[in-house]
């Protein structure tokens, strides 16, 4: 009898014609938390990097915030991909028997050298002179803490500023590249499966590279938002009007490239063209037009253009900012959705779906990729204790 419901349960999704295979999804809500995740990460050290490298003052407040954004969700990345593993203590094969001839396992490495290499190092040359003078002022386990975290180096001349300055330059340059690396090949892990005509697009690396970055720039919008309103310090407004303008330059570029790949589908309209144009105005309408395109990038590309030219009083602006963030964060939520679930909604015969049924209660991948979106922020929390920003010392000229 067992056997026979869920028979009865798994016909119940199938509309039309539909492999016996196609019928549960392989790719669940963990796969989509873990290509949004890791937009946000590359998207907020991109942010931080145009400061430093192109020298925008106007963001120097949002930089130590970025960067410890990426690095709070840079190590949590991985772990939507290991709970939805059938053996999640096995993830570690990846990294010791080398494959270089896939995806998976070469970004294994791209996440060590970024995580190790670029994140890790950028912020500790960037702190490194502000934990020596924190160990010599703390008292008690923190002064111990604040040296470890120094590994012991107690230098504090002009001459060694300007080293940690050099060499965390070196390392931003380098981190730029490699933040596209990170998240360019998320795109072209979905753009190389050929059999799925939603995915099998060049255009889907580039795609998910600026949609990373749209989406870590409002992050970071966001959180310096919270961030300052909870230290009761004044919001710099032309800080938040800095982020809205390349939010709005990033934004364009993004919503062409989207608009580009969907033209060229339309105009080349190949054998499944049908079957996709049924499922964007079916199960995928309310994702696809109202939430990705409609709140995720029509609204927030209209009045970010419309405060490019008329500028409303600051505290009309901030709730404005404050809304247009979260819009941006939710239209990229709904991105990553519309292509990992909407592209394993229909069959490979193009003649038949299945649906996809999020249920907060009793689902184990929807309470894992709540819990997996929630504890970065945590980690963020006690970044900023650890390593105040507001508490660094003057840059040296």
């Amino acid at each position: 009898m067992d056997k026979i419901q869920s028979l009865y349960e798994a016909l119940a999704k199938v509309e039309g014609f539909i492999y016996p295979n196609e019928i549960a999804l392989n790719w669940d809500m963990l796969i989509v938390m873990y290509p949004y995740v890791t937009g946000l990460v590359a998207g907020a050290f991109i942010l931080a990097s145009l400061n430093r490298v192109f020298d925008i003052k106007a963001l120097r407040p949002t930089y130590e915030i970025s960067l410890l954004t990426a690095l709070s969700f840079m190590l949590i990345a991985t772990m939507p991909l290991i709970s939805h593993l059938g053996q999640p203590m096995r993830f570690y094969e990846m990294l010791i028997t080398p494959h270089l001839t896939s995806a998976m396992a070469i970004f294994g490495f791209v996440y060590l050298w970024y995580l190790m290499v670029v994140l890790l190092l950028e912020i500790w040359f960037d702190y490194r002179y502000d934990m020596v003078i924190w160990s010599r002022e703390k008292t008690g386990i923190m002064r111990h803490v604040y040296r470890a975290l120094t590994l012991w180096v107690s230098d504090t001349t002009p001459k060694s500023r300007k080293t940690d300055e050099k060499i965390g330059y070196f390392i931003t340059v380098v981190g730029i590249p490699s933040a596209f690396l990170l998240h360019g090949y998320v795109g072209f892990i979905f753009g190389s499966i050929k059999a799925n005509p939603w995915w099998s697009t060049v255009m889907m690396p580039v795609i998910f590279l600026f949609s990373a970055m749209v989406s870590g720039i409002a992050l970071v919008m966001f959180i310096y938002m919270v961030v300052t309103w909870l230290r009761k310090q004044k919001i710099e407004m032309i800080v938040l009007d800095s982020i809205a303008k390349y939010l709005f330059y990033i934004l364009i570029i993004d919503f062409s490239l989207e608009s580009l790949d969907q033209v060229h589908r339309i105009y080349v309209a190949d054998e499944s063209f049908d079957i996709l144009k049924i499922l964007v105005h079916g199960k995928l309408f309310f994702s696809f037009f109202i939430m990705q395109i409609g709140i995720g990038t029509i609204i927030p590309l209209l009045t970010l253009g419309f405060l490019q030219f008329k500028k409303p009083n600051d505290k009309i602006r901030k709730a404005i900012y404050l809304i247009l963030s979260i819009c941006v964060l939710t239209g990229i939520f709904f991105m990553r959705w519309n292509v990992v679930i909407g592209g394993q909604l229909f069959s490979k015969s193009f003649y038949g779906f299945t649906s996809y049924k999020v249920s907060l209660i009793g689902s184990t991948d929807v309470l894992l990729s709540l819990v997996w979106f929630i504890v970065p922020f945590f980690i963020l929390a006690f970044l900023l204790w650890l390593l105040p920003p507001w508490k660094k010392a003057p840059a040296p000229h």
